[in-house]
């Protein structure tokens, strides 16, 4: 295999670095005090192909792989992991499972707006009483005519509020049947659809996340992603994709944290020796680089499989799982190496740390991924 970034992952990697550092560093802190999602910056990347990433040309897309998409979630997430939930979620989500599972009047209709930015793209899985348990979902579709009635709501939703349009996945059939759920896209401002209130989070807080609401939403049966019944297995399918996502989000938090604490510990005099000097930061520092290349390796190990078209859902499920612990780790440490001053906000570490937690519970908790991964190696 070879390691190395190819010339196009290289190109990506410097323009969304230098990207980063004009268009988000300067605000980032601002953004994540006042919970602003910062719409227009997702428009200048849009303009740039990083909002359909995965997306063909012939749908206004870059026509990327999943190894340069981790390198894009990556970078971005070095130096703002709110604005890398972000894409990954617009990406990843929304954009690909219309990608994946509409016919083609439905991808001419909406891929090119997702690609380009002029749509901002959420998803929706969870309810209040169903988070891991996504089979128990209440929120129903009911036929009339060539239209279906909505009624529900969904809960902790990127985009939620901001969002353009939202593929949701509704219980058509029985609670509990996985073959009970159905897929559909929702537009702005169809009757019957609206948000609900912020919700006020630890971290990722420039990342917009808020209630889908469904009051006798009447939705055409155009608008249906797949065949009745299929919504509940598309949704699994998108979320293997997914977990890259997760996955490259947490590696770009651990490596941002990472360099983070590398440069204080050379800085930070005590005792008349950097503080990198001393064996216990030095173990520290050994342990993170160490952890965060094994990450990098079951990331790109995923990507692989699923640019190959080959089974990736153990090692999806393994690489979210390890990427996104090693990332609480490593920003953990990165605080404790900072002292009082990782504690504070004048230091970047203080946000990765928050940021952090987040990537071992959302699209799959840690729990959930040991599931998924237990119950393959046993059918091996």
């Amino acid at each position: 295999m070879n390691f190395e970034y190819n010339e196009t992952q290289s190109m990506i990697a410097q323009s969304i670095r230098d990207f980063a550092e004009q268009h988000i560093r300067p605000f980032m802190m601002e953004w994540d005090e006042n919970q602003t999602f910062p719409v227009d910056l997702f428009k200048k990347l849009g303009q740039m192909g990083y909002m359909g990433i995965l997306v063909p040309e012939k749908y206004g897309g870059s026509e990327l792989g999943y190894h340069e998409y981790i390198t894009i979630v990556e970078e971005i997430s070095k130096v703002d992991s709110s604005i890398g939930l972000s894409v990954a979620a617009h990406n990843s989500l929304c954009t690909n499972h219309i990608l994946e599972f509409g016919n083609e009047e439905q991808k001419n209709k909406w891929l090119p707006k997702l690609a380009s930015g002029e749509f901002i793209g959420a998803w929706g899985l969870t309810e209040h009483n169903t988070g891991s348990d996504a089979g128990g979902m209440s929120t129903t579709a009911v036929k009339d005519g060539d239209y279906w009635i909505l009624n529900g709501a969904k809960n902790f939703i990127t985009h939620a509020i901001s969002g353009d349009l939202a593929v949701v996945i509704v219980r058509t059939g029985e609670k509990g049947d996985s073959k009970g759920m159905s897929a559909f896209v929702v537009e702005k401002g169809t009757p019957g659809f609206s948000s609900g209130k912020k919700e006020n989070k630890l971290g990722m807080r420039a990342s917009e996340t808020a209630e889908l609401i469904f009051d006798n939403c009447r939705v055409p049966d155009a608008n249906r992603l797949g065949e009745v019944g299929q919504g509940f297995i598309q949704a699994m399918k998108v979320l293997d994709g997914g977990r890259i996502s997760i996955g490259a989000l947490s590696l770009g938090i651990a490596k941002g944290a990472y360099q983070a604490a590398l440069k204080y510990s050379k800085e930070r005099v005590q005792f008349g020796k950097p503080i990198c000097e001393f064996q216990a930061i030095g173990f520290k520092l050994a342990d993170m680089a160490t952890e965060i290349e094994a990450s990098e390796l079951l990331l790109h190990k995923a990507a692989y499989l699923k640019n190959n078209h080959k089974p990736v859902t153990k090692i999806g499920a393994m690489a979210k799982m390890y990427a996104s612990e090693v990332c609480v780790k490593v920003s953990n440490e990165a605080v404790q190496i900072h002292g009082g001053y990782g504690y504070t906000k004048d230091f970047p570490v203080e946000k990765f740390y928050r940021d952090s937690k987040l990537c071992t519970i959302g699209e799959g908790t840690t729990e959930i991924q040991k599931v998924v991964i237990s119950r393959h190696i046993l059918k091996e």
